[in-house]
Parts: C-alpha cells; structure tokens; sequence
C-alpha cells in the first residue's frame, strides 16, 4: 500500500511542476516546492517548454515590488493570494499557483501585460511569510498594496491614488495609463483597485 500512495504523490509532484513550468517558473522554484530530484526535473523542464530551463540566480531583493507599476501588479496577486488563503485549504505552492492563474486572468480582461512572473510572485510570498514586505491599507481608497514593513499606515497613500508625476506616461503595450484629464485624483474619489 505504502507503494501506491508513493506513485501518487509523485504523480502529484510531477503534475505540479508541470504546471509551474507551464507558468514559466524558474528550475529553482521546482526544486523547492517538489521532492523530484535535479535531474528529473531537468528533463521534465526540457520535455514540457522545449528548452533548457535559464540560468542566474533568482530575484532577491524586495526593491522591484516598490516601484510604481510592479507594486500595483505585485499588490494585486498578493490580494488575491490572501484571500484563497483565507477561503481554501490548499498547501502553500498551490496556492501561489491560483492565485497566479487568476492575476493572469485579471491583467488579460484589462488588456494588460502581466509585469509579475509567476517566480517573481513566489518570491513575494516568500518574502511577505519572511516580514520582509507586508500589506498595507491606503488611507484613501481602502485597498491593499505592498509595502515595507515599516511603513506608517496612518498616512500611507497608494500608488494609484496618489501616482508618481511621469505615471502612465508611457506608451509600452499593455503598460497602465492614467486618464489623460491632467488631474490628480480628488479626496473623494477612490481608484476602484481594492
């Protein structure tokens, strides 16, 4: 008996790494969310994408996530992460997973590229479970964004409600834009982004 449930729970590990492959995650994040060994997941990497997996080390430092677009996707799937969290009992990894697929989801209803890659949002729960990042609450529309953990949130405001000068200036596909009104957002309005 104890064999089958050892066939199943690599069956398991193998349908997830397929998965994250398939979202384009890094050989590293297998390697650290499965027991498969190196070498297997080696060949399974090249069997599902067609390639060798890439080289360098994973992102590190929480810098990326402060900057105004990548905090707005960043705080996007943090949200939705939390809540599956909250609502479904599913292990840590497959959490990361929905919620990925469902910020995936979100950014293509907007037509919008999705900034965050699926390494890139493990890291983020990694770093948020770690006290290196924590959410907190914009004083003005009420949503939730990434932040550091020393962040005064008596007088935070978001990055949506308050953007940076040159914010949505750009013309990159699938980049946010600001309206084009030339106006910061008044006291009372709210960003809808909660």
């Amino acid at each position: 008996m104890a064999r089958t449930k050892s066939i199943l729970t690599e069956a398991k590990q193998i349908e997830r790494a397929v998965t994250l492959i398939n979202l384009g995650a890094r050989l590293q994040v297998l390697e650290s969310e499965t027991d498969l060994s190196y070498e297997r997941l080696l060949r399974l990497y090249k069997e599902v994408s067609g390639r060798s997996p890439s080289k360098g080390q994973l992102p590190f430092s929480t810098d990326w996530f402060m900057t105004w677009q990548p905090n707005i996707h960043a705080s996007l799937f943090l949200n939705i992460h939390e809540y599956l969290n909250k609502t479904s009992e599913m292990e840590e990894i497959d959490t990361v997973i929905k919620a990925y697929q469902l910020y995936q989801e979100q950014t293509a209803a907007q037509n919008l590229e999705p900034l965050l890659s699926v390494t890139r949002a493990w890291r983020l729960v990694k770093f948020v479970d770690n006290g290196m990042l924590t959410m907190t609450k914009c004083t003005k529309c009420g949503g939730h964004y990434v932040t550091h953990p020393h962040e005064i949130a008596k007088h935070f405001v978001c990055g949506l409600c308050n953007p940076p000068a040159r914010a949505g200036k750009g013309r990159q596909a699938g980049a946010l834009q600001m309206p084009s009104t030339g106006r910061r957002m008044a006291a009372g309005e709210t960003c809808d982004v909660h």
